[in-house]
């Protein structure tokens, strides 16, 4: 069984509801690599489409992720390491819009989602495994914070994110950071994004995904299974 290395939270006998955020961890290993498998999980997805000259066109979404049809993202196996067992998920673009054709750019957005409750506190931090897929040509690839304020038109409060276009073909680890305090009722995402174009390839592979709590006094090597029974 994979194990992971994580900090114990120092306020384990506090309910991690209070500090605001919902904790979530997941190794893809059960779900069934089949459409539904990450949309049940709570994975959306969402595009933005912009010209040739990063002018903004449009948008669609938000959708629940759909697996294994060949656009956006599918749930793989026989990529991992030792730390990433069987199955990992990758991340692309949608394919199926045909605005790839006439060279405009697709950003394809995969994330999680939770608002922010009243009084929420303290540093969140989403960690995750990367590692390079066919990505190619001009296509970049992202993880990402997002924090969107509905009472001024979704624009974005908090955009943290750490870049995966030139991830190493061995996984390597990542976190991005976000301070929740203050942002009541905000809409927050973390995720994966890939922007495409003329069809070019931008598979990134990520597995080993956490969002969870700062604030730690000790490391401890357990199972992923073992880290959410922490927070139930």
């Amino acid at each position: 069984m994979k194990t992971l290395v994580i900090a114990l939270f120092i306020a384990l006998l506090i309910p991690v509801a209070g500090l605001g955020q919902t904790f979530y961890a997941q190794d893809f290993e059960g779900l069934a690599p089949v459409d539904g498998s990450l949309a049940g999980d709570g994975w959306l997805i969402f595009a933005n489409v912009f010209d040739a000259g990063g002018g903004y066109l449009y948008g669609y979404g938000v959708f629940p992720a759909p697996n294994n049809i060949g656009n956006w993202q599918d749930i793989v196996s026989g990529e991992g390491g030792p730390a990433q067992d069987l199955q990992q998920i990758v991340v692309y673009s949608d394919y199926a819009n045909a605005d790839h054709g006439v060279g405009n750019l697709i950003e394809t957005n995969v994330f999680q989602e939770q608002v922010v409750p009243a009084g929420a506190t303290g540093t969140w931090t989403f960690t995750f495994d990367a590692k390079k897929g066919n990505i190619a040509g001009a296509t970049t690839a992202i993880g990402f914070i997002k924090v969107l304020n509905p009472a001024t038109g979704y624009s974005l409060s908090v955009f943290n994110t750490v870049d995966t276009t030139n991830t190493p073909v061995t996984w390597t680890d990542y976190s991005i950071s976000v301070d929740v305090t203050g942002l009541d009722g905000q809409i927050l995402q973390f995720g994966f994004s890939a922007t495409a174009s003329n069809y070019e390839p931008a598979g990134v592979f990520y597995d080993n995904v956490v969002f969870s709590p700062d604030g730690t006094v000790a490391t401890d090597e357990v199972t992923l299974d073992e880290i959410k029974a922490l927070y139930r």
